[in-house]
């Protein structure tokens, strides 16, 4: 499918879909919206890979959220989904110390997880899908993520990379992301916070990405409501915006970015 624009994150496997998922798909089909669902734990994850097999618009991403779940991480499980054709990404994953009681402990916790995750993107050369959340009013899961991924980088090579997604940090965290050769999506909370504005300026055009995080983080017009990949319109016209550039320049750009760190432009 010729893509007009891409959400790289998306949940619509969740139940907030239920009762028009598949009519939603097919309207973001006619408007040649792609996008990528992801999983955040095994069952979702499966839910993921199935719509990708049936939808042309619709790749996956599975793994397991560091907090949502306190299910056993069943590598082997994962591995049989990861090597799906239509599986473009592993993740989410991540750090996220946003609700920690003990940064430490919850450092200790999610560490082995992450790591995993790593390991099976390595072995499927797949890129990662990350998560990431700090404590309040710090960068200390980016920076505990940057470090992780410097010491990967030693050891699996220019084969490991990957996108943050709802980037939140400045410009600094974006620099070393940028150098480990990441990228960074922003959602529609960009229409309505002001703090991503500078390192939204800062990035260089082919290391942004856009995406909904759909059923969340709505944009301004229907804060509150559910979302939906179609959102990633108003996503790209903030970006656009932002940067002082032409609308239809970064739509294009957006596109061509997911398609060059997903793949999904060869399958």
């Amino acid at each position: 499918m010729d893509f007009q624009y891409f959400d790289v994150h998306s949940h619509l496997q969740g139940s907030e879909y239920d009762t028009d998922r598949n009519d939603l798909i097919a309207a973001l089909a006619i408007e040649h919206i792609g996008t990528t669902v992801v999983g955040v734990d095994c069952a979702s994850s499966e839910r993921a890979v199935a719509l990708a097999e049936k939808h042309e618009n619709i790749f996956a991403a599975v793994g397991q959220h560091p907090t949502d779940t306190k299910e056993e991480f069943v590598m082997s499980a994962f591995e049989i989904l990861a090597k799906n054709s239509r599986t473009v990404a592993i993740g989410e994953c991540g750090l996220d110390y946003f609700r920690a009681d003990d940064i430490p402990t919850a450092r200790e916790e999610q560490l082995p997880l992450f790591e995993a995750h790593i390991s099976l993107a390595a072995a499927t050369c797949k890129p990662l899908m990350i998560h990431a959340r700090p404590s309040r009013g710090t960068m200390d899961a980016y920076q505990d993520i940057i470090a992780v991924l410097k010491n990967a980088k030693r050891e699996h090579g220019d084969a490991l990379a990957g996108n943050i997604h709802f980037f939140a940090g400045g410009i600094e965290e974006a620099r070393a992301f940028f150098e480990l050769d990441f990228t960074i999506s922003y959602t529609a909370v960009i229409t309505f916070a002001r703090e991503y504005d500078e390192a939204i300026r800062f990035a260089p055009l082919e290391r942004i990405l856009s995406e909904t995080d759909s059923p969340y983080a709505a944009p301004a017009p229907n804060r509150g409501k559910r979302n939906d990949p179609r959102a990633v319109k108003a996503v790209v016209a903030e970006l656009a915006a932002i940067r002082g550039e032409d609308e239809e320049t970064l739509r294009s750009a957006m596109v061509k970015n997911a398609e060059r760190v997903f793949g999904f432009g060869t399958r």
